[in-house]
């Protein structure tokens, strides 16, 4: 163990590339770390990785079975089963050196299809998830986020019953009646941190409003390092994606449009496509953000 940080130094350094997903503008979409090369790195390594990046995930490729790739993802403090805007710049990062064209990841939860297609001189990003599903929550559960988040019952969308989503990751998924609702919503990051890790939810708590039936607003609550708020979720967007199909509250085939980071500072839009059957489909732009400056 006394070697694994000076190797994981160099890693990072030499081998860490850095996109920002959902977003064509380096200053917006959420931010990701990305190795492609990943082969023999222990989860120490990769968990240091992240930790030093800082990002709320890291993306670790190695190569799978028959010249498949497999994938794994870290945030600063553990790993995260899946994470759609680290698969979204890694998709991008790979099609920098192979191109555009299909890539299929084997992930922690299962295989995962993207496409990259080259667009205005940037590049599109899409993922198919896993089958998606939703699961009831229980009244005391949505009491304690309620609470965390500084929430009132009333604040609450009649429409839309609190739910688990999932399509990569457990999400409780909160819709409110209003946007000064979603505005006004704060929480501190140790209590948010100590309630997910009570209820073994390893990725964010989905805070939702629909200003129309195809265009959502949302934040997505995920307290690790420095972070407390995801900019762009796309395992988020494609539970919302599943639950709004499961609970018949759109007409597949159906595309919404998600905006989410502006509470954040970093402007970011998720498309989201709910076919009949099948995994949630969830598309965005990916632009490189710039190396760090190496120290002397």
């Amino acid at each position: 163990m006394a070697n694994s940080a000076p190797r994981a130094r160099r890693t990072e350094r030499s081998t860490v590339q850095r996109w920002a997903a959902f977003s064509s503008d380096p200053a917006g979409g959420n931010p990701a770390g990305v190795v492609l090369h990943a082969d023999g790195m222990t989860e120490d390594e990769m968990l240091h990785v992240a930790a030093e990046v800082g990002f709320s995930e890291t993306a670790f490729v190695t190569r799978g079975d028959q010249d498949g790739l497999s994938i794994r993802y870290f945030s600063p403090l553990a790993e995260v089963p899946f994470c759609g805007h680290a698969s979204v710049a890694t998709a991008a990062a790979l099609a920098e050196v192979r191109g555009a064209g299909g890539y299929f990841f084997a992930t922690p939860v299962g295989q995962v299809e993207i496409a990259v297609a080259d667009a205005d001189g940037g590049r599109i990003v899409r993922f198919t998830s896993v089958d998606p599903f939703v699961e009831g929550l229980p009244a005391d559960t949505r009491t304690r986020i309620l609470s965390v988040l500084h929430l009132d019952p009333a604040d609450l969308d009649p429409a839309y019953a609190p739910a688990l989503a999932y399509a990569g990751n457990r999400h409780p998924l909160l819709v409110v009646r209003s946007r000064a609702a979603l505005d006004r919503m704060a929480f501190d990051p140790a209590a948010a941190r100590a309630l997910m890790d009570a209820e073994g939810w390893p990725a964010t708590i989905i805070v939702a409003w629909p200003e129309a039936p195809d265009r959502w607003h949302v934040r997505n609550v995920f307290p690790v390092g420095k972070i407390s708020e995801d900019p762009a979720t796309g395992a988020g967007a494609a539970a919302l994606g599943g639950y709004l199909r499961e609970t018949r509250a759109v007409t597949p085939p159906q595309r919404i449009r998600i905006f989410q980071g502006s509470h954040v500072g970093r402007p970011s839009e998720l498309t989201v496509d709910i076919p009949a059957t099948g995994g949630i489909v969830v598309s965005g732009s990916a632009v490189r953000l710039p190396d760090p400056a190496t120290p002397a």
